[in-house]
């Protein structure tokens, strides 16, 4: 069995960094994700020198739950979250 680790770049709107992040802190769904089945890690990192994008690290056990997490009713909550301040989003991934 191999883990699964993505490295998610999103770009925000001018200046809705602190925003984007200050909402999802406040819905809670950091929480809900952080205790789903085979997450063994879900943290977001704010670039140096680049103001408007923010790179989230997922540690999954495997892409199945990976892909399960993708369908948790609080993932439509963030996805009305990054609708708001997100204009574009990169996804690199690795097993291990």
């Amino acid at each position: 069995m191999q883990n699964l680790m993505l490295f998610v770049t999103y770009t925000t709107k001018p200046g809705m960094r602190e925003a984007f992040t200050d909402e999802i802190l406040k819905s809670g769904v950091l929480e809900k994700i952080r205790r789903e089945s085979g997450c063994l890690g879900y943290e977001y990192y704010q670039p140096v020198g680049r103001a408007d994008e923010i790179l989230l690290l997922e540690k999954w056990e495997t892409e199945e739950q990976q892909a399960l997490h993708l369908k948790q009713p609080h993932m439509e909550i963030l996805k009305s979250i990054k609708n708001k301040y997100v204009t574009d989003t990169h996804l690199d991934k690795i097993l291990f």
